[in-house]
């Protein structure tokens, strides 16, 4: 219920006063038992709900995701199964899945999006799961986005064939694994925030990211800040807050 509706359902007498705080406290939160959802999270931070799928069964997503279309919210669910995009997909049949991404999302209608845009750069192929989680995310939170993918180090001559285009871009993320030096390469070139990824693509003493992650935290680049391994998710909301400053 809006706060005004509840307001002037108690001027007019038509609730008490305990009954009124009680769902004024109660209103930002819609308790599910096993899942309180936030339904003022995208007013109180610009970044809205989002359902995050790992470690939930197929049911919990599929509830959450009802209650949430219910309450007339946009959907994002991360690191979700097919099988949880089947049980999505009968309840909001306009759901949308990226398999790369392992995302579902639904929008109850498009909002338009600024001409400035957020650069998503991977250093492989094998980076692009994460790399493609930052975009659906990026792209759900009503941002323009381009890709530039496969422009990794071992070949530094095919990043600058795309390079006007990375540089036109108002903040860049950037998705590396094995050493993550990519992330230090296009901080030293350009005048925009860098969000360095860490992915854990890599052989051995790659320990999982950890390299990629050490490397880009002592990045010598100014501008470049990092988020945790694989976290293609927050990349894109810290991306999103600054391409909307």
């Amino acid at each position: 219920m809006d706060i005004r509706d509840l307001l002037e359902k108690y001027k007019n007498g038509e609730i008490d006063l305990t009954d009124a705080i009680s769902q004024l406290n109660s209103r930002d939160v819609e308790d599910m038992g096993f899942a309180n959802i936030d339904t003022s999270r995208l007013h109180r931070t610009g970044i809205p709900e989002v359902i995050y799928g790992a470690g939930k069964t197929t049911e919990q997503v599929k509830l959450i995701a009802q209650r949430m279309y219910e309450k007339g919210m946009n959907i994002l669910a991360t690191r979700v199964t097919i099988e949880m995009y089947e049980a999505v997909k009968t309840i909001i049949p306009g759901a949308v899945y990226n398999s790369l991404a392992k995302t579902i999302s639904f929008k109850h209608r498009e909002e338009p999006c600024g001409e400035n845009y957020i650069a998503v750069v991977s250093a492989g192929t094998s980076d692009l799961p994460v790399a493609e989680e930052a975009v659906e995310t990026a792209r759900f939170l009503n941002n323009k986005v381009i890709t530039v993918y496969d422009v990794g180090v071992a070949g530094i001559h095919r990043l600058f064939n795309k390079w006007e285009l990375i540089r036109g871009a108002r903040v860049i993320i950037v998705v590396a694994g094995m050493e993550g030096a990519l992330a230090s390469v296009v901080g030293g070139l350009v005048d925009k925030p860098v969000i360095g990824v860490p992915t854990s693509i890599g052989y051995g003493s790659s320990f999982q990211g950890l390299s990629a992650l050490l490397s880009m935290l002592n990045s010598c680049a100014s501008g470049v800040s990092v988020v945790n391994i694989d976290n293609g998710y927050g990349a894109a909301c810290q991306a999103s807050l600054i391409n909307k400053l």
